[in-house]
């Protein structure tokens, strides 16, 4: 791959945009290979968390214009071919994916990162709805995530506004989960991430998968669902060790199983 980086580590999918040069920026070849390294992450038993991040002093600053604006684009399918099934593969993997924003995240960039599980962003970041300055409109489902996150009224304001928003002020909107020093960003988001690997997978999975229902669900039908999900859960090897190590007073060891 020339554009990802990716290695498994710990029961970690580490992946890393790769494109410093122009600022983590997305083309169709990045794009594909995204795509490919999270199927990999998803169908790879050995792998039981992810963790999403970018080269260099930025995150991601959204679509390269270079690739954009060629005789041959067509926004249209970029749209469709290129976002829409990172962040379906995102949402829909069984498995939590954790983002450490290194640095600027804009556009697209912005959107990618709110759209994993865990987003930890090093106090130098920041995100930007950057769409409007050209004339475009959010995509990459920013506008299902982003005004679930932080209310319609911050959320529409930020999208026409285009303003740049610092990682304290989204962990205080509630964009992001946790705001940590530049230098132990990796450290941290590392430790999270692992941690994680060794938690109940399956588990996990279902929680994922009951809060992406919880977006259009009634109250009555998540109600329904938890029952459904829960019993699933606690068919699992993992809920019975949970419950073995309960009650041998002693710490669980998760297979993922």
């Amino acid at each position: 791959m020339e554009s990802i980086s990716f290695s498994i580590i710990n029961g970690v999918g580490r992946i890393t945009l790769n494109r410093p040069d122009v600022l983590n920026s997305f083309n169709m070849p990045m794009a594909k290979e995204l795509i490919a390294v999270l199927d990999e992450c998803a169908n790879k038993k050995e792998i039981r968390a992810v963790l999403l991040t970018g080269a260099g002093r930025a995150f991601c600053a959204g679509q390269d214009l270079a690739a954009a604006i060629a005789p041959s684009a067509d926004i249209k399918v970029i749209v469709q071919q290129q976002y829409n099934p990172i962040i379906s593969k995102i949402r829909n993997m069984d498995k939590p994916v954790i983002c450490a924003v290194n640095g600027v995240a804009a556009g697209a960039g912005a959107n990618l990162a709110i759209a994993c599980d865990i987003v930890l962003a090093a106090t130098s970041a920041s995100f930007i709805q950057a769409f409007s300055k050209i004339g475009l409109i959010p995509d990459s489902g920013g506008t299902f995530f982003l005004p679930r996150l932080i209310g319609l009224q911050r959320a529409t304001a930020l999208m026409m506004l285009g303003d740049k928003v610092s990682a304290q002020q989204a962990m205080e909107f509630g964009m992001i989960y946790k705001v940590v020093p530049d230098e132990t960003l990796m450290q941290e988001a590392e430790k999270l991430a692992e941690h994680v690997a060794q938690m109940p997978t399956k588990g996990l999975g279902l929680t994922k998968k009951l809060l992406n229902a919880s977006m259009d669900n009634n109250l009555n039908q998540q109600l329904d669902m938890e029952g459904e999900l829960q019993a699933m859960a606690a068919k699992t090897a993992d809920h019975g060790e949970g419950v073995k190590a309960f009650l041998e007073k002693r710490k669980p060891v998760f297979k993922g199983e």
